[in-house]
């Protein structure tokens, strides 16, 4: 049985007040952008079906028993898991039909920012045994792996040290810099990052390539960066209002 949500005599404001509590305001006035942007989206009937199709490839719906349960876990009903569906394709229409004419030479201008690595981290904060575990490695008495998984004080010690791949962009400029510049199997001596010393040793670097991973990752940057102008947009209009109405 689904559950009913009553809100009979509750008034807006208070629902607003309590999506503010919940912490959830920002993601509903988030939503409410992206309905708004994509109100004029238009979708065939092979559209719709194509969207249904996705949305089980997606969420691996791959049966009638898997759809119910879906259904059922968030409370929906079979034409509210619809429009969920058709509402993810027209999202993705919306970022296809604004920027996917930019997407070469948004590519092109970040590519370098793009770039992938996999590495292999030891970290500690004992710069003494940082120097003493870089010697050993040099000196081959131990491998990087035994030695990041019995000292690294950081999850990857549960990977022998490696971590990725990962996009440059997201690490630490220091870091970035040292592997976009290093061989494979490269190791830097010790250095200090925030309040870690670390060994790094690059595994493989990945230069991006205009793929169709790389092209969703675009759009959906592009997509992000739209809607927090957006926001600002919103917000500075709020701020003119007041100021407009005060004594």
């Amino acid at each position: 049985m689904r559950a009913q949500l009553t809100i009979d005599k509750i008034e807006i404001e208070s629902i607003l007040s309590l999506l503010a509590t919940y912490r959830l305001l920002p993601n509903f006035q988030r939503e409410q952008t992206i309905d708004r942007e994509i109100a004029n989206i238009s979708i065939s009937p092979e559209e719709i079906a194509l969207a249904l199709q996705q949305f089980q490839q997606r969420y691996q719906l791959t049966s009638q028993e898997a759809v119910q349960k879906y259904i059922q876990i968030y409370s929906l009903t079979d034409i509210q898991l619809q429009a969920i569906a058709l509402r993810e394709y027209k999202i993705e229409k919306f970022k296809q039909q604004t920027w996917g004419n930019r997407l070469e030479s948004t590519f092109l201008n970040n590519r370098a920012n793009l770039d992938r690595a996999t590495y292999s981290l030891i970290r500690h904060k004992n710069p003494e045994l940082i120097q003493e575990l870089f010697f050993r490695i040099q000196g081959g008495e131990q491998s990087f792996a035994e030695l990041a998984s019995q000292y690294s004080q950081g999850a990857e010690a549960q990977t022998g040290g490696q971590i990725g791949p990962i996009a440059l962009s997201k690490l630490p400029p220091i870091m970035a810099d040292k592997l976009r510049n290093s061989r494979p199997q490269q190791i830097h001596p010790p250095f200090l990052l925030e309040e870690w010393f670390v060994i790094l040793r690059l595994e493989k670097l990945m230069p991006a390539q205009f793929d169709p991973q790389t092209q969703q990752l675009l759009l959906n940057q592009l997509f992000e960066q739209f809607l927090q102008e957006q926001k600002l947009q919103e917000q500075n209009m709020i701020i003119t209002s007041s100021l407009a109405v005060s004594p």
